[in-house]
């Protein structure tokens, strides 16, 4: 028999996606009671991270229009239907390298790929954390950061004349590079650390830059077309339209997270992002937040008011369960919801800073790393690689790889995604010229093999001696695409608003980092508890006091508390890049005990 849950909350939250979970745990540390559900059977809705036979069942399972499209169910007797599938991706396709025909490559085979299936921990919307960006500042703030473990990136790269380049990032990078001349070299010396001394408002923003774009002011400052490229698609992560103020902004955002945590201006969370939600999640559970996934929640209840319609409560089972508001994630309601105001009476409802969503996603798996094993040291690690847009896209691809020390797949095998903003309803044919640039469908033989009759007269050290080429062409064993799509609240018109005591949050955005998600979160939360403070610093489990109990002084913890004095989990990246972390083959099978509810 299942346990009926209480009837009254301070915030019911549905849905269990990035935002959402944020403000679940800002309520629920200041005290709010909270209910936090979800129909999946995972955390992490559009943000979730699968092992390679969940995501595979995922992928196939999809979606269609009618899936995803609005219930029949009256609107008029004021109750909200919740959407069949909210969380699934659209235009979802896979394919494998013909092993039948041409053989194993390196070893490897769609037989062995399957076996190893709780080593993948593959994201539905992978991202990097700047080391001083919104999130980690949050994560260490909030002292969330202690539920998970981060890693440096390993490799900033980009294609320059078809060839997969190292991007010299760090002064130390810039005088050891091979591939910019002395020249070069001052000139990108000179130019970052005009960046790096760039604010907004100050001497240095001069109005020159007003309606200048930041390629444009690259050209200014008499940069090769190498260096312009480096610094535009590696560095500011901008585009040939980006303003001139917001790429010198995003390349002092990158040179100020340089050295942070090691020789890299990235975090990556081991084991994937999928568990940046859960870490929100945890918060909110260890201050009483209530959480059932797989929860069949049928719909909202409205109820009639002077002033419009307003949330009332939900319908979860046979219960009917109140609150005084509620947080919906994406994909959950459709526009059914949204309701027609006067705008002299009701502000219409607020749109984001851009669309959410709308994302071509490549999933990959390779044999060999881009540019070869000795462009990545230490096995790989995790590397990111920067496309400019091609004909007919505006905002070009981001590419990540990752290698066994990620936690994300096994050993001698590379899991690569690949994201950009979709054009079309078919995500394979918008990613396919960034795919060529940098893959291959078909397995390089770099050398041939010697005869058995050649081996025999060389004797049994032949094969030793010769030096074989080293095979730098990344082979796709398997490859499955997908789109993300836009929610309803992006997509909506104005001059519309929802009930009043109902929020809904956005998926994913076109972004490296979560800073527009983070805004959003505290967005919402300010909406709902105005003057609140969003995510104070949560205690570490030996300063909790428990009844009566005196707290026991501890010698060695810091007498101002400082949030960062606890921030261990985060401090343990900081360590040269050039030395990739190797994580055990002990330390990835206890990744099977984090993927067993996936």
């Amino acid at each position: 028999m299942e346990e009926e849950l209480p009837t009254e909350f301070d915030l019911i939250v549905i849905g269990t996606g990035l935002t959402e979970s944020i403000v679940a745990a800002a309520a629920s540390r200041i005290g709010k009671t909270v209910l936090h559900l979800d129909t999946n059977d995972y955390y992490g809705a559009f943000w979730a991270s699968f092992n390679f036979e969940s995501f595979r069942k995922y992928l196939n399972a999809g979606s269609t229009e009618q899936d995803i499209g609005s219930n029949e169910v009256a609107v008029e007797q004021n109750f909200l239907p919740l959407r069949n599938h909210p969380t699934a991706v659209r235009n979802g396709f896979e394919c494998w390298y013909n092993f039948d025909e041409h053989g194993d490559v390196d070893g490897w085979n769609r037989e062995r790929i399957e076996q190893e299936f709780r080593r993948f921990n593959i994201d539905l919307a992978p991202k990097l954390l700047y080391a001083r960006g919104s999130l980690v500042e949050l994560l260490i703030s909030s002292n969330i950061c202690r539920y998970a473990e981060f890693r440096a990136l390993d490799r900033v790269a980009t294609v320059w004349e078809d060839r997969i380049m190292t991007v010299p990032c760090s002064r130390s990078d810039v005088f050891t590079s091979k591939d910019v001349n002395v020249v070069e070299k001052r000139l990108l010396m000179k130019f970052l650390q005009s960046c790096a001394a760039y604010e907004e408002g100050s001497e240095s923003d001069s109005v020159e830059l007003e309606g200048v774009t930041f390629l444009e002011h690259l050209r200014n400052q008499k940069l090769t077309p190498n260096l312009i490229h480096y610094v535009l698609y590696a560095i500011a992560m901008a585009n040939e339209r980006t303003p001139c103020r917001d790429g010198l902004s995003g390349v002092k955002k990158f040179l100020m997270s340089l050295g942070h945590y090691g020789n890299s201006p990235f975090l990556f969370p081991v084991y994937g992002c999928g568990e940046i939600p859960q870490c929100f999640c945890r918060l909110c559970a260890v201050f009483g937040g209530i959480y059932c996934l797989k929860n069949p929640i049928e719909g909202i209840h409205l109820q009639a008011t002077e002033d419009g319609q307003r949330y009332e409560s939900i319908k979860c089972r046979k219960q009917s369960i109140r609150s005084k508001d509620i947080v919906v994630g994406h994909g959950y309601l459709g526009r059914e919801a949204f309701v027609a105001v006067d705008a002299s009476k009701q502000a219409p409802l607020r749109k984001p800073d851009t669309i959410c969503g709308k994302l071509a996603r490549a999933v990959i798996l390779t044999n060999v790393p881009f540019g070869g094993a000795s462009q990545n040291p230490g096995g790989g690690g995790v590397a990111i690689l920067k496309l400019p847009p091609v004909e007919g896209h505006l905002e070009g691809a981001t590419i990540l790889q990752m290698a066994h020390s990620s936690g994300t797949c096994p050993k001698n095998i590379y899991l690569i995604h690949i994201t950009a903003v979709a054009v079309s309803e078919n995500p394979e044919a918008d990613l396919e010229p960034y795919v060529s640039q940098i893959l291959s469908k078909t397995y390089a033989q770099t050398t041939d093999e010697p005869t058995n009759a050649e081996q025999q007269a060389e004797g049994d050290n032949a094969k030793t001696e010769s030096v074989k080429p080293e095979n730098t062409t990344s082979t796709i064993l398997y490859e499955a695409y997908f789109n993300i799509p836009t929610c309803d609240v992006c997509g909506a018109d104005g001059g519309v608003s929802l009930p009043t005591g109902i929020h809904m949050t956005c998926g994913p955005f076109h972004e490296l980092d979560y800073d527009l998600s983070i805004q959003q979160a505290k967005r919402v939360f300010n909406d709902i508890y105005p003057g609140e403070e969003f995510l104070p610093r949560a205690p570490d489990p030996e300063e909790i006091i428990i009844g009566e109990e005196e707290p026991v002084p501890d010698s060695a913890a810091a007498d101002d508390g400082a949030p960062v004095d606890n921030a261990s989990e985060c401090r343990d990246t900081e360590s040269d890049s050039g030395v990739a972390q190797e994580a055990s083959e002990e330390t990835i099978d206890k990744a099977e005990e984090c993927t067993e509810q996936k």
